[in-house]
């Protein structure tokens, strides 16, 4: 489902020396991938690339079979709509608009019309079904990131990437906000990939799942991505 080799990538104005390296990656359909590390090894950039946001500078990388080196501007942001379902750390919900609307956007950003049904589904599945018509304001921390996580496996992603779900979160919250993502995950056979530097992380995710190994961890550490 996601398969890296070589995989690189150069920020514009750095030079070579500044270029992150990252370990080679097989994660299979449905498995999950804890991707640790401090503050400033890579974590978001890896995501970045995973969602096809950016085209890496060297190596290869293929995402639910597809080659990203291959697409490009539009092609790009059709492909990721609807094989890519992100949880930012920050959930960019509209203040403005609705819960139902917050939804729907992820709709209409992958060429869609406004399905209320599919929003309603996706809404009731993670419990909060009954704030569709509210907005973000009015919801408590747990209530944005259960609408946040709807709105990123609205389309069925084959692929869920989680940012920092827990940071700032105590022991109580940390545990179902993993607990969350790992049911989503099941429940729509999507690969997820959890980001963080969150020790507690590794202990909230069971040994086995569905009879799978609870997780696969690749560990990030600045010295081993900055080449000289």
């Amino acid at each position: 489902m996601i398969q890296t080799r070589g995989l690189a990538y150069r920020y514009t104005g750095t030079d070579a020396g500044g270029a992150l390296h990252f370990p080679d990656v097989d994660l299979a359909k449905g498995a999950v991938l804890l991707l640790s590390g401090p503050s400033g090894c890579g974590k978001s950039t890896w995501l970045a690339l995973v969602a096809g946001l950016m085209p890496p500078t060297a190596g290869t990388l293929e995402v639910a079979g597809q080659p990203l080196q291959a697409l490009r501007s539009v092609a790009a942001d059709a492909w990721r709509a609807g094989a890519i379902g992100f949880l930012p750390q920050k959930l960019h919900l509209s203040a403005a608009l609705t819960v139902q609307q917050n939804l729907a956007m992820a709709q209409w950003a992958a060429g869609q019309p406004e399905d209320t049904h599919a929003i309603a589904t996706a809404l009731a599945a993670l419990g909060v079904a009954e704030l569709a018509h509210r907005k973000p304001a009015q919801l408590s921390g747990g209530q944005a990131q259960r609408v946040a996580l709807a709105r990123a496996v609205l389309q069925q992603p084959r692929v869920l990437l989680a940012d920092e779900p827990t940071a700032s979160l105590d022991d109580e919250a940390a545990a179902d906000a993993v607990g969350l993502l790992l049911a989503t995950a099941r429940t729509h056979g999507a690969t997820l990939v959890i980001a963080t530097h969150d020790a507690r992380v590794a202990a909230l995710i069971p040994p086995q799942i569905g009879g799978q190994i609870g997780f696969q961890s690749l560990h990030l550490l600045r010295k081993q991505l900055l080449k000289a």
